[in-house]
């Protein structure tokens, strides 16, 4: 099985979340979740993120996700 990265930082995923195949490390994920919208870094992983999975949505499909509720 090929070795999966961090679309974001890179670095080898060992930990964090799959979406659409692709990974993001825990670490990301943690300072994704802290992050104003209007500072550089936010901007940074927005577009890694569009990069990166926003093309393997297919255009128009209905995505069903579950509601969660905090």
């Amino acid at each position: 099985m090929k070795k999966k990265y961090c679309i974001i930082c890179g670095k080898p995923l060992s930990n964090g979340i799959i979406i659409y195949g692709r990974g993001i490390c825990i670490s990301c994920e943690k300072r994704l979740l802290k992050l104003e919208n209007n500072v550089d870094f936010y901007e940074y992983y927005k577009q890694r993120i569009k990069k990166t999975i926003v093309r393997f949505i297919i255009k128009g499909e209905i995505i069903h996700c579950q509601n969660y509720r905090f």
